[in-house]
C-alpha cells in the first residue's frame, strides 16, 4: 500500500489566480510518480480543517480576495504558525505570501495584519511589477517564474530571501534585489506562472520535507514507466524555463 501524503490547498476559491492551482497539480502528480498516494484537501473559509496535514499550498489573489478570507485566516493563525514551526512544508504565493508576513497596507490605506511567519511587511504602491522573472537561489539554483504585483514587500533584518534578482525594479520591492522569503520549510514568493511546473527542485524539496516529517525518510519507488514520465516532465520544465527567460512577459 502506498504511503499517503495529505496536502491542503489553502483558499483555492478566492486565492487562486495566474495559474496557482498548477502548483497543487504538480505536487500531486510528482507524488504519484514517486509511488506515494497524495490526498488533496481543498480548504476554503468555514471548512473543517483536515485531521492530517503534511503540506500546505496557497495561491495569490486580488485585494478583494484577501479581504474575503481574512477573518477565517485569522481564526487559523495559531494553527498555521504552529504548523510552520513544526516543520510542515508550505508554499505561499503572492497574496498569501504577504499575509504570512507582519502586515499588508493596501494602496487605499487599509491595513491587514499578517500572521508573522515571515519577518516582512508589504506596502501597496501604484507601480506594478509584472513579467517573467529569473532569480538565483542558494538552495534551488536558478528559479524561473512570473510576477504580477503592486504590493512591495520588505524583509526585516535577518529574514532570508528565497532568491536574488539582477533586474532593476523587480522582485520583492524593486529596490534591494531580493525576491520571496524562506523560513525553515516555508517558502513565500511572488512567482506565479505556475512556479512548480517550471521548477522541479522546489517541488521535490516540498515533497521530501513532507515525507521525511511524516515517515522519517523519503523513499521514492517509481516504476520504470513512472521514472520515464518524471524525466519527461523535467525536460518539459527545462524547455518552459528556456522560453520564459527569453520573453519579458
Amino acid at each position: 500500500m502506498a504511503s499517503v501524503i495529505d496536502i491542503v490547498s489553502l483558499y483555492p476559491k478566492d486565492m487562486n489566480i495566474y495559474g496557482d492551482s498548477g502548483n497543487v497539480l504538480t505536487i500531486k502528480r510528482r507524488l504519484e510518480l514517486y509511488g506515494y498516494e497524495p490526498r488533496v484537501h481543498a480548504y476554503n473559509q468555514g471548512d473543517d480543517w483536515p485531521e492530517r496535514v503534511d503540506m500546505i499550498l496557497g495561491g495569490g489573489g486580488q485585494d478583494t480576495g484577501q479581504k474575503k478570507i481574512i477573518d477565517d485566516f485569522y481564526a487559523r493563525a495559531d494553527l498555521l504558525r504552529g504548523s510552520a514551526a513544526d516543520g510542515v512544508p508550505m508554499l505561499m504565493i503572492c497574496g498569501l505570501y504577504q499575509l504570512f508576513g507582519e502586515y499588508f497596507e493596501t494602496i487605499d490605506g487599509t491595513r491587514l495584519d499578517g500572521i508573522g511567519v515571515f519577518g516582512a511587511y508589504t506596502i501597496g504602491r501604484d507601480v506594478r511589477m509584472i513579467g517573467n522573472l529569473v532569480e538565483r537561489s542558494d538552495d534551488f539554483g536558478q528559479i524561473v517564474g512570473y510576477e504580477n504585483h503592486s504590493g512591495q514587500t520588505f524583509l526585516r533584518e535577518g529574514t532570508r530571501p528565497l532568491g536574488r534578482v539582477e533586474q532593476e525594479g523587480r522582485g520583492n520591492n524593486g529596490e534591494d534585489h531580493t525576491e520571496g522569503a524562506r523560513v525553515g520549510n516555508v517558502i513565500g514568493t511572488y512567482m506565479h506562472g505556475s512556479l512548480l511546473p517550471k521548477n522541479p527542485a522546489i517541488s521535490d524539496f516540498l515533497i521530501r520535507a513532507a515525507a521525511e516529517r511524516r515517515y522519517g525518510g523519503f523513499a521514492p519507488q517509481p516504476t520504470a514507466e513512472q521514472q520515464a514520465e518524471l524525466t519527461r516532465l523535467d525536460r518539459f520544465a527545462q524547455e518552459a524555463r528556456r522560453v520564459a527567460i527569453t520573453r519579458p512577459r
